[in-house]
């Protein structure tokens, strides 16, 4: 064994075999380490794909809720502005209906977008929408301002009525306010007091004219009345104060006549003027009923007024 050893040989020989093996032992050392190592990575990598996934898709979640949200919140406030806009036309053409003065609402193209019962009542048209002004008020002419109205008798023409319509659409005109003498479709004269006002928008231009109409027949017939009334009475203020006037000179007559004959007929002459004034003023006085428009009152008066 010891010669063995000494071989130069042999322990060569051992020593490459020990070095050998000890290469072969190390080598599979590393696989093994290599081995565990490239496991714990492939568990880290299973491991954390799902995390990584998972984390876009939660937020992905989230931003759909929000929208939905917010989705939800516009549509309530879609349906509250739209029951504000209902309730604001309802209102709006309640008031339109229940107006007695007529209503006509001109576009800007000067044709009717919209009027009020009163207005198709007045005017005479059942459904004036989409007429112009000069198919609804034809050759209505204008005959005082509304703020100066023009004595009986001395009222001129002062143009169109259709043209104050226009003045307001076409020039930008301010709030023009007329007196008109009116005829229907239907041949019935009237006399009307209109407002014509601008419409304007929020921004400043103009979405049309407001046509307000009013029925002031009754009241210029009862104007007409009361001024014939007036002539009538002082007519018998007059008739009076002569009647008066005869009476007392008869009686100045009668107190110094001594003619026995002439007193009976002064006396006679007394009594007729009397009683043709006691007639008179006592027709006059008689309360009789009268007709204003659809309505009945008693005059204090015997003649219609």
């Amino acid at each position: 064994m010891v010669k063995l050893l000494a071989n130069p040989i042999v322990l060569r020989s051992a020593f490459i075999l020990f070095a050998a093996g000890s290469a072969f032992v190390l080598a599979i050392a590393l696989m093994r380490a290599l081995r565990r190592r490239i496991a714990a990575e492939a568990a880290l990598d299973s491991t954390s794909v799902p995390q990584l996934g998972a984390l876009p898709l939660h937020l992905y979640n989230t931003v759909i809720q929000q929208l939905k949200q917010q989705k939800h919140e516009l549509q309530l406030q879609n349906r509250t502005e739209q029951r504000r806009a209902r309730t604001t036309e309802n209102f709006s053409q309640a008031v339109l209906s229940n107006l007695s003065s007529g209503v006509l609402v001109f576009g800007p193209n000067g044709l009717v977008k919209q009027a009020n019962p009163a207005a198709k009542q007045i005017l005479g048209f059942h459904s004036p929408a989409g007429m112009s002004a000069e198919d609804i008020f034809r050759n209505a002419t204008i005959s005082s301002p509304k703020s100066g109205i023009a004595p009986s008798g001395t009222e001129q023409s002062l143009g169109k009525l259709s043209e104050e319509v226009h003045a307001v659409l076409r020039e930008g005109s301010k709030c023009r306010q007329v007196e008109a003498d009116y005829f229907t479709p239907a041949g019935k004269e009237l006399r009307v007091a209109v407002t014509v006002s601008p419409v304007p928008a929020s921004d400043g231009s103009l979405l049309g004219a407001a046509c307000m109409i009013s029925d002031r027949s009754e009241f210029e017939s009862i104007r007409h009345q009361q001024q014939l009334q007036g002539e009538i009475s002082a007519e018998m203020a007059l008739d009076l104060r002569t009647s008066l006037a005869t009476i007392a000179d008869y009686a100045q007559q009668l107190a110094k006549s001594n003619d026995p004959e002439a007193a009976p007929q002064l006396a006679t002459d007394i009594a007729g003027e009397a009683a043709r004034l006691n007639q008179h003023i006592g027709g006059f006085l008689t309360p009789k009923p009268i007709a204003t428009g659809t309505r009945t009152r008693t005059s204090a008066v015997g003649r219609d007024i």
